[in-house]
């Protein structure tokens, strides 16, 4: 299952407090079927068929071919002093 450092766990705190519609909710990756190809979102809620990942109370919302694409990985993230966040995937140990 996907995991998720500290940084990328305050990342997606931050991205999702910034969205009021969003309220508890969290980020959303889905696979777009392109190669190497996510989509993130932020959604107020998981979609019926998709894995919940949380650490610290950051949720992110897996849709099925994501959660078997990324079965085996850690989403890191960068934290830009301009409030920016890029996002990276790395091998768990």
């Amino acid at each position: 299952m996907l995991t998720m450092t500290d940084t990328a766990a305050e990342a997606v705190k931050t991205i999702v407090s910034r969205v009021p519609e969003a309220g508890d909710g969290g980020v959303r990756i889905r696979d777009t079927g392109a190669q190497n190809g996510f989509e993130l979102s932020v959604a107020p809620a998981p979609e019926p068929q998709d894995t919940v990942v949380v650490t610290d109370g950051a949720r992110v919302f897996l849709d099925e071919a994501a959660n078997t694409a990324l079965d085996d990985r850690v989403l890191d993230a960068e934290l830009g002093q301009d409030g920016s966040v890029r996002f990276a995937l790395g091998s768990q140990a």
